[in-house]
């Protein structure tokens, strides 16, 4: 059998993921056949087997990708970084999202990754607040609300929620403006 690149394996097992990624999208991991999968990857099921056990795997990979690519993504210049991750909510990666968060209640493993990866994230923005963990939760639960909100199809555009969370961090700045009076 003929060797495989490290770049040909590393496209076809996206193939692969994406594929699963638009199934679990659009019609949940339970109603997900692994045959649904293979048909929409165009890649036979002996292959696909090849690269992944089940869809629990492919979860993991999944859940395990989105964390890498967000946490990179976070790195140089969290507070831009962050707005630029609630510009870039999209339905599909929501709906996704959203079935990936119930699968934490069900799985222990998936428990564990999706923990890990707003774990991290929240500690080191909570680090970047002097400390605030709970100012850090409120920044995660501004994106799960989003992300829930997006997957639903409420008419949320993403660009106006990140101005709208930018002008109310700065607000909780240091030195920021201060916030309106009320009135009485």
């Amino acid at each position: 059998m003929p060797k495989v690149s490290a770049e040909h394996f590393a496209a076809r097992r996206r193939q692969i993921l994406e594929a699963a990624a638009r199934c679990f999208a659009r019609d949940g991991f339970h109603r997900t056949s692994m045959q649904d999968i293979v048909r929409e990857s165009g890649i036979s099921a002996g292959l696909v087997y090849r690269y992944f056990t089940g869809k629990d795997d492919m979860i993991t990979a999944i859940v395990t990708d989105w964390h890498e690519q967000r946490a990179a993504r976070l790195a140089p210049d969290p507070a831009r970084a962050y707005l630029d991750l609630l510009r870039s909510v999209s339905r599909d990666d929501s709906r996704l999202g959203v079935q990936v968060w119930a699968e934490a209640l069900r799985s222990p493993a998936i428990l564990a990754l999706v923990r890990a990866g707003v774990d991290g994230p929240r500690e080191a923005a909570a680090a970047a607040l002097g400390g605030d963990d709970a100012l850090a939760r409120v920044l995660v639960a501004i994106y799960q609300g989003l992300v829930l909100q997006t997957a639903w199809d409420e008419p949320v555009d993403p660009e106006a929620f990140a101005a709208a969370v930018d002008s109310l961090l700065a607000r909780l700045a240091p030195g920021g403006p201060s916030p309106a009076p009320e009135h009485s």
